[in-house]
């Protein structure tokens, strides 16, 4: 059943993300997409924090932090570029971040393109347990 619960949250994000594309199409900084995904969250009463940061660690030892775009309902992390066209490296970072924030399912939006350039990445070790659980 959680499984379903998940998916039924990335649908509803993308069609959220979908929504902001089609009004502001592509061109605009990330930043703006963020603002306005931000609002289609809202209305779509689906729940988000923004800006998440987690420190990383090597052996034991703090070299720094990164931020995720959007963590939704602390199962989903979703990752937004506006950029021309994703590349492997773009898949790494969100790939890296699912490791790092315990998660086991993620979302990599591009606004950059002329239409929504949607990847759904999972956990390199599936059946991870998630951060709140």
């Amino acid at each position: 059943m959680k499984e379903q619960i998940n998916d039924d949250l990335t649908y509803r994000v993308i069609g959220c993300a979908m929504k902001v594309h089609s009004i502001l199409g592509n061109g605009f900084q990330e930043v703006i997409y963020q603002r306005a995904l931000a609002i289609e969250l809202k209305n779509a009463c689906v729940g988000f924090e923004r800006e998440v940061e987690i420190d990383i660690y090597y052996c034991g030892e703090l070299i720094g932090c990164r931020r995720v775009d959007f963590l939704i309902e602390g199962e989903v992390l979703v990752e937004l570029k506006a950029i021309s066209t994703l590349d492997d490296s773009h898949l790494a970072q969100g790939l890296n971040y699912l490791v790092a924030y315990k998660l086991d399912k993620g979302l990599l939006l591009n606004f950059g393109s002329r239409s929504l350039e949607v990847k759904r990445l999972r956990h390199p070790q599936n059946g991870i347990k998630h951060a709140n659980q």
